[in-house]
């Protein structure tokens, strides 16, 4: 990859539906440069796919939780294996200090919160977990 790759991925990070030929007079190459370029980055498997961003009040019906985890001995990847299988975990997130991992649990109301926080503290290898309930966001990047 080189420079107007990278600046090419920043603005599709910004907005991943800009037309091409906007993303072209702001990379200041030809539409089919973009093109082209877009393609080969996805063929790569550099681009993985597109998503939608949602404002956070825009999911009123869905309860978003921060587990921190503690993982026992050398059990990690044993461990994201299972997380990585729980569909209540919607981000998985390798960390350094007092937590090996950082899960985002979401669920559709409190009391299958409840059921994913006691699927999860089931699996094996996991020595200690701390939830915090997500309450509000403040700024979006």
């Amino acid at each position: 990859m080189d420079t107007t790759d990278l600046q090419l991925i920043a603005l599709l990070r910004q907005n991943a539906r800009t037309p091409v030929a906007l993303l072209a007079k702001r990379l200041g190459v030809s539409r089919g440069t973009v093109t082209n370029r877009i393609r080969k980055l996805e063929d790569d498997g550099v681009l993985v796919g597109y998503t939608v961003l949602l404002r956070p009040d825009a999911e009123t019906q869905r309860i978003t939780a921060w587990m921190s985890i503690t993982v026992e001995g050398n059990q990690t990847r044993e461990v994201i294996s299972h997380l990585l299988g729980e569909p209540g975990v919607a981000g998985l997130h390798d960390t350094n200090g007092r937590w090996d991992l950082l899960a985002e649990l979401r669920a559709p109301h409190l009391g299958e919160l409840a059921a994913v926080l006691e699927r999860v503290r089931l699996i094996k290898g996991i020595a200690g977990t701390e939830t915090s309930i997500h309450l509000q966001t403040y700024k979006i990047s």
